[in-house]
């Protein structure tokens, strides 16, 4: 026997029943995304590897530590590519903005859905393959649209029933008024370089706010008698904050300004946000983003604004099994028994009409065993969570018919139907089940 081989460490198979609970989130998306009028995207999984290194911030945990990069095989000119396997997807979607101008005919909202790599060690709610779901408002200039982003995620939270999240917001203003608080910044922690850890004294000159993200509690003094980038912002910055937090507050959304929240991505600016959680230990963050106005030109593009968040997909499916949350599972509406191989092509004609009619139907198919014995059968139809079995015995087919035996409701009642006037009936058999 050859040796197993098995999957990768942090990147998970999604099995059966599992796999039910992520189809039931993204149908939610779908719909949620569509009222919001935003549109879908999908970009590739590999690009290049500058995309991240100029997007993201050279200095970053990210890009520093985590990212898969490597160099591609040389071309027929000897010329080698340096990819990246995406370890977020908002800097693939500006960069597909910019190459299919999109932006030419006016602002667009978008979404997406997929896998993101990251190399860290695995821990709950942190896997080195991880699925985001994001929404990206791009050419927006106003708060208008930060809050629509908030909104529609408080909306997703309430369709799936997520109680236990709460908003942080904060603001980093404009690249100027960063500059004056960093210097401000680098002299705090400089005065302080002997609470600083190893990440902390790496970064002081390099990326000082960052140091504000520490989970580090032995810095938490530290950190929190800092400066404050809020004592920073001019009118401008000012207004745009404000003016997110009335439309929040208008739409009776629950926040708290969070000084210390500053993202671990270099290209966002003005508002920044995260939806954070107590229930996933040190992994409380939910969903997370803001504006990111200078990202477009950064990657090579025309200037213009724009604002967007991910969430976690595995967290908020965490979340929402932590919580107690119901989701519902697929099940058939019929389950075919058939008792003896001749009935095979009949009993598959029948149901192949009745997924026509929109009918979710089973067969019980032979194993390398056979069809196994009519009361096993019975056994599966019971555990498939059908509503109905068909049985397709001798007697039934020699008649023309079929007979359909209540499983749930009913009681065990059974009757017969005619297979000939199969679509006058094919509607009593669908439940109200999902139908995933």
């Amino acid at each position: 026997m050859a040796e197993k081989i098995n999957a990768v460490k942090g990147m998970n198979d999604i099995l059966p029943p599992d796999s039910a609970r992520w189809e039931w989130l993204e149908a939610i998306v779908r719909d949620l995304m569509g009222r919001y009028a935003y549109r879908n995207i999908r970009t590739p999984i590999l690009e290049q590897t500058a995309l991240f290194v100029r997007g993201i911030g050279e200095v970053t945990d990210i890009v520093e530590k985590e990212m898969y990069a490597f160099e591609d095989r040389s071309d027929k000119h000897g010329q080698a590519e340096h990819l990246a396997m995406r370890p977020e997807n908002t800097a693939g979607v500006v960069r597909a903005v910019i190459e299919h101008n999109l932006l030419y005919d006016g602002p667009r909202r978008l979404w997406y859905t997929g896998p993101m790599f990251r190399r860290e060690k695995p821990q709950r709610g942190r896997y080195r393959q991880f699925h985001q779901i994001g929404a990206e408002a791009l050419g927006f200039a106003g708060p208008d649209v930060d809050a629509e982003l908030i909104l529609l995620a408080a909306a997703l939270w309430k369709a799936i029933g997520l109680t236990d999240v709460r908003l942080e917001l904060n603001s980093l203003g404009q690249p100027a008024e960063r500059a004056l608080h960093r210097t401000q910044l680098i002299a705090h922690f400089e005065q302080h370089a002997d609470k600083l850890d190893e990440d902390g004294k790496r970064r002081l000159h390099s990326n000082p706010l960052r140091i504000l993200d520490t989970k580090n509690p032995a810095m938490k003094e530290v950190v929190e008698s800092a400066p404050k980038l809020m004592d920073f912002l001019g009118a401008e910055s000012l207004a745009h904050f404000n003016g997110l937090r009335a439309i929040l507050d208008a739409n009776g959304v629950a926040y708290t300004i969070n000084p210390r929240l500053v993202r671990g991505l270099d290209y966002y600016n003005l508002s920044v946000f995260e939806f954070v959680t107590d229930r996933l230990g040190s992994q409380g963050t939910v969903c997370a983003g803001g504006r990111y106005d200078d990202l477009i030109v950064q990657i090579g593009g025309k200037a213009a604004p724009a604002v967007g968040w991910a969430l976690g997909v595995e967290r908020v499916l965490e979340l929402v099994k932590e919580q107690g949350t119901q989701i519902p599972l697929p099940v058939p509406d019929v389950y075919a028994v058939v008792p003896d191989a001749a009935a095979m092509p009949v009993a598959l004609r029948t149901l192949q009409q009745l997924r026509d009619a929109g009918v979710r139907a089973q067969m019980h198919a032979a194993t390398v065993d056979g069809l196994g014995s009519f009361k096993s059968q019975f056994k599966k139809a019971d555990a498939s969570g059908a509503a109905h079995a068909l049985v397709f015995g001798a007697d039934e087919l020699a008649r023309g018919e079929v007979t359909v035996k209540a499983l749930r409701d009913g009681g065990g009642a059974q009757t017969t139907r005619p297979l000939a006037e199969l679509a006058t009936w094919a509607a009593t058999l669908q439940s109200s089940a999902p139908n995933n």
